[in-house]
């Protein structure tokens, strides 16, 4: 699979937000003297606050719409932000990097974040990091997974691996990926599938039986990796599509989904072509921002060629969710990470 096999949508479920050269040299030059935003989190996101305030306020309407209402696009893509003067060798691990002496894709990343909601770290995912670098690493390449880069990452959302069986529950509301370095070649493509798009494309009695708890969800790749020792831990029973028809949500993990009888393994498969057919598609560049609504829509990665040699592909993550209290039992007492 690669970008040439997928049609590109062109509709009003991506929101397009343009930054003029004077906001993001305003922007670049305040956030270059904020120090490492995680010594003091909540220090950093009140200082991001007062910062992105300043922008346009029809820009800042629009940001801020985008995390509010159920209509509005679900996936964002903000162009010319600042960048760091200069940038490390990409991380060869999985990051985070220890050798980036100004923190501007950070505070892109967590400003803009805070805009749409609240940044949350979960345990069991880069460490409980709230900044996420997402680079290709040796050992994951061909894995369903942010490690990956020789194969195409099927279209998924984020979801987190819940004792209650559900693993939409705790998952974030919102990913924002920042770009720092593209990938050598510059066709590593991001796309994004949009759940109204999906069901409008869909025939019938296959949105029937994707409405139909005949799914059962695999686990995040790193829980299984680092929790489960290898072996897959599959969610109760589900449903890929669920609520409203003008405002659907739709779930698909990308370490698997189960189907539970042929109906459901032809719905699966039918699923995935259709997001092919809707996506939107999207080469970042630095200074480039995707804001993805992790409810509206599933979004996947094209496969590229990583070189493992300090200027590879990376991007910055941070997970979002417009409120923790509603899972406040996975909450680590004076730590600002969920297990």
């Amino acid at each position: 699979m690669n970008a040439l096999d997928l049609a590109v949508a062109q509709d009003a479920t991506l929101a397009e937000i343009d930054l003029p050269d004077s906001v993001r040299d305003r922007l670049g030059a305040q956030l270059a003297v904020v120090h490492d935003p995680v010594a003091d989190i909540d220090y950093s996101m009140a200082r991001y606050l007062q910062i992105f305030a300043q922008l346009p306020t029809r820009t800042l309407q629009q940001i801020q719409d985008f995390g509010r209402h159920p209509d509005t696009p679900g996936v964002g893509y903000v162009r010319n932000a600042p960048v760091d003067a200069v940038l490390p060798g990409t991380p060869a691990d999985g990051g985070p990097s220890l050798d980036k002496a100004t923190f501007v894709a950070e505070g892109v990343l967590l400003g803009l974040s805070g805009l749409i909601g609240e940044p949350v770290g979960f345990a069991t995912e880069k460490n409980g990091q709230l900044v996420h670098d997402v680079v290709p690493v040796k050992g994951g390449a061909t894995t369903q997974t942010n490690q990956g880069s020789s194969v195409f990452l099927n279209f998924h959302n984020d979801i987190v691996h819940d004792a209650s069986g559900r693993y939409d529950l705790a998952s974030p509301d919102f990913l924002v990926l920042s770009c720092l370095r593209a990938d050598h070649e510059g066709v590593a493509a991001t796309y994004y599938a949009d759940a109204r798009d999906i069901s409008r494309a869909l025939d019938p009695a296959t949105l029937e039986t994707l409405r139909s708890p005949r799914f059962r969800m695999n686990a995040p790749g790193s829980y299984v990796r680092d929790v489960a020792g290898g072996v897959d831990v599959l969610s109760d029973p589900v449903p890929m599509i669920a609520g409203p028809e003008h405002s659907p949500e739709v779930s698909a993990a990308a370490n698997g989904v189960h189907p539970l009888d042929d109906a459901a393994r032809s719905a699966l498969d039918r699923l995935q072509g259709v997001c092919r057919e809707v996506a939107h598609e999207v080469f970042l560049r630095p200074g480039e921002v995707l804001l993805i609504n992790n409810r509206k829509g599933l979004h996947a990665r094209s496969r590229f060629t990583a070189r493992y040699d300090g200027r590879d592909r990376w991007l910055q993550r941070a997970y979002v969710r417009r409120t923790q209290w509603d899972i406040r039992h996975r909450t680590t007492p004076g730590v600002r990470r969920l297990h």
